[in-house]
């Protein structure tokens, strides 16, 4: 009796007695079941790396409201300091616009450029 063609070895390493055709037929389509799943998996949509890059972007954003967030109290606390006083005014109108009160000298010094430093 030959054994060409069949499969020789332990009896738990021979699964030819379990491939008919209608295990085939099931054994495919859950391998591309599994296939399909593998790929959203990894590159679909809700993929592991899209998730990555929207929790680095979340990241990004809380940052980005932080410093928003800072720059609103400050112009508020701005905001409330010159509803509330002259001084506050008068300072802005003397370091913006280069105002000066009656009667009042300025003396203006210019900076020496860098090249008459040396």
């Amino acid at each position: 009796m030959s054994n060409k063609g069949r499969f020789v070895g332990p009896y738990f390493l021979n699964f030819n007695y379990l491939i008919n055709t209608d295990m085939r037929w099931l054994l495919a389509v859950l391998l591309i079941l599994l296939i399909a799943l593998q790929y959203r998996l990894w590159r679909g949509e809700g993929s592991f790396s899209q998730s990555t890059k929207l929790e680095r972007d979340i990241m990004q954003q809380q940052a980005e409201n932080d410093r928003m967030r800072e720059r609103n109290r400050i112009l508020e606390v701005e905001v409330e300091d010159l509803k509330g006083g002259a001084d506050s005014v008068e300072e802005r109108a003397r370091n913006d616009i280069g105002m000066i009160k009656k009667d009042e000298t300025f003396f203006m010094i210019p900076a020496k450029k860098k090249a008459e430093q040396k």
